[in-house]
């Protein structure tokens, strides 16, 4: 069963911030929420969560309504920017507190965890780094073991290496027992072969909502001198043209014509998910 979202719509004064949003999270799927800064991914994720209330519509949790209805969110956990934790409270008074909250939630796990990534569990919340804050939080979202779990930029102040060191651990701890997963974030490029399904979406409605494979399979990119390039897209269905010098790339939509008068000029290549998310965002 699901989490299902119909309809809804939410205003902050006059800024319409969602504008009849329905979209469909399953169980035991990656998904990559897409959209600039605005476009409403944090206000759904918070409505989803009965942190703040739509306007109209309605969201249910496996068959439930999610609104004041702890059963159901009981099975949601959301990793956002902000924590509710006493600022003297400790990282390893955090994770016996959560288990209050989450049953399920893995004490040990995530100590191990906390040793991987290097997290001082008897330091203050209050006094984490930026990254290391949100390395707490991350800590938190892969140890509770419930059926969804919802990360708003999860990777906020993260290095390199700590980015990669999330990306192993979550995709072990998806293999080992599949459950729904939510990332919410601004770096597609890192996320795009993470994500099973993507949802764009852009000024508070919904762009897009299909697989991956599907959404980068309707596309291919076209990459030559300019003026080859221009004449090939002639009469073509183009997202857009980056530029670079007297080179061109465009974003085109369908199958390629390698058979094409100028295609012997040009190179041919599969559509990359940043990239279409920019096109598609920008148009």
């Amino acid at each position: 069963m699901p989490i299902k979202c119909e309809n809804v719509t939410k205003s902050f004064g006059q800024v319409q911030a969602l504008k009849g949003v329905s979209i469909t999270f399953e169980e035991g799927k990656i998904y990559g929420l897409l959209g600039r800064n605005g476009a409403g991914k944090s206000t759904l994720l918070n409505i989803l969560t009965g942190r703040i209330f739509a306007d109209s519509g309605s969201v249910t949790v496996d068959g439930e309504p999610a609104i004041e209805n702890d059963r159901a969110q009981s099975k949601i956990f959301l990793m956002s920017e902000k924590t509710l934790h006493p600022d003297a409270m400790k990282v390893r008074e955090a994770f016996r507190w959560a288990k209050a909250f989450y049953p399920d939630f893995d004490e040990d796990y995530a100590m191990n965890l906390a040793g991987d990534f290097a997290l001082n569990t008897g330091a203050k919340i209050a006094g984490l780094s930026t990254g290391y804050h949100s390395i707490f939080k991350l800590i938190l979202a892969l140890s509770v073991n419930v059926p969804y779990v919802l990360l708003d930029e999860p990777i906020l102040g993260l290095d390199a290496n700590h980015r990669e060191l999330f990306y192993k651990r979550l995709l072990e701890k998806y293999a080992e027992e599949p459950f729904a997963v939510v990332l919410s974030t601004h770096l597609i490029e890192e996320v795009a072969s993470l994500v099973e399904d993507v949802v764009i979406i852009k000024e508070g409605q919904v762009l897009r909502q299909e697989s991956r494979d599907s959404l980068l399979s309707q596309g291919y990119t076209v990459s030559g001198g300019a003026a080859a390039v221009e004449t090939y897209i002639q009469g073509r269905s183009v997202l857009g043209v980056d530029s670079l010098g007297g080179l061109r790339t465009a974003y085109v939509l369908g199958q390629p014509d390698k058979s094409a008068g100028s295609a012997q000029d040009l190179e041919f290549g599969p559509m990359d998910l940043q990239k279409l998310f920019i096109q598609l965002t920008n148009s």
